[in-house]
């Protein structure tokens, strides 16, 4: 597959580190659990948005773009990496924050993530839970055009066709580092929100024969409605990169059991696998999307799911500086 036909700016510290985690494979007795550590991406603290970014701002750079405009929650790591990479090619980046997370405290309004925006110099927007948020942002993009600006509208999340081309190479990538490696991978895990991370995954693992299952850990919307976001933007991303009908439908799989009270709504269970993992390996996760991920990788571990002479490899896909905006809720 070649993704060099598509344009792309260099934003990412690739290939990131594909890393065995022996501590929590003997602490769980197996399988033996690896982590592609998409949270080393580089630009402002990593994670997985910022692969979806060089595809993405490389589309706003041919379209003449001179501020890029996207949306999330309040404590959006997709935002960070937007405004980051805003930084990186000289736009402006205009940011909409919906308000999902009911009485929030000011470390989740001033701190972790959202003091990185101010820092990268974005502008901010909050409008109320609820809100329709890909109206606000063309709305947005009116009153920029009317200014003589040039907008360029990136989905929350990153997560379009263009964007799943950064999850492709992932794919590909952590492919060839299993082959160089001598590594047999059984199961690929990741948290899976937005759609765009899984349906490139899905895509780079179908298209090129891996006979490899991957599982998206769910964070915000129920089994059925994941799936199906997944599996619509799956075949638009095959299709845009000339693999029509490499994923059939079974090949999407979301399990939603660990998203607990709602997105961006901390539970024990994910407070517990930050923890473990955090001294067990030294490693951070973030308590909105790679925390509740492995909590539910961990269960399904505990439970038998997967087999315990299997390689796991899991998809980290950073935001350690969610932490900091919910340091008050995280029981330490």
């Amino acid at each position: 597959m070649l993704l060099s036909r598509f344009p792309r700016v260099s934003l990412a510290h690739l290939p990131t580190p594909l890393e065995y985690l022996p501590r929590l494979s003997e602490h769980l007795g197996g399988p033996h659990i690896y982590v592609k550590r998409d949270d080393c991406t580089g630009l402002g603290t990593g994670g997985n948005k910022t692969r979806k970014l060089e595809f993405l701002v490389a589309d706003a750079i041919q379209k003449n773009a001179d501020v890029i405009i996207t949306q999330g929650a309040v404590q959006s790591n997709h935002a960070r990496q937007t405004a980051a990479a805003a930084c990186k090619v000289g736009m402006e980046c205009e940011l909409i924050f919906e308000k999902r997370v009911k009485d929030a405290d000011d470390a989740y309004k001033n701190s972790g993530n959202v003091l990185l925006d101010r820092i990268f110099g974005a502008n901010i927007r909050e409008v109320a839970k609820g809100s329709d948020m890909n109206a606000a942002m063309e709305a947005l993009a009116d009153e920029l055009r009317a200014e003589g600006k040039t907008p360029y509208i990136v989905p929350g999340g990153g997560s379009n066709t263009i964007g799943a081309l950064g999850y492709i190479d992932c794919a590909l990538e952590f492919m060839y580092q299993a082959n160089r490696d001598g590594l047999v991978i059984d199961h690929v895990v990741h948290a899976t929100g937005s759609a765009g991370t899984q349906a490139g995954l899905v895509v780079g693992l179908k298209a090129t024969s891996s006979n490899i299952p991957l599982l998206g850990i769910g964070v915000n919307a129920p089994k059925d409605v994941q799936e199906e976001k997944v599996w619509q933007l799956a075949v638009e991303t095959a299709e845009y990169v000339g693999a029509p009908g490499c994923v059939q439908r079974e090949d999407i799989v979301a399990n939603c059991d660990y998203v607990g009270d709602g997105y961006g709504v901390p539970t024990k269970a994910m407070n517990d696998a930050v923890m473990l993992l955090a001294r067990l390996e030294g490693l951070l996760f973030d308590p909105v999307y790679s925390g509740k991920g492995l909590a539910g990788m961990i269960d399904l571990i505990k439970t038998g799911y997967f087999g315990k002479a299997e390689n796991i490899v899991f998809v980290h896909t950073g935001g350690v500086a969610g932490l900091f905006g919910y340091s008050s809720q995280l029981q330490l």
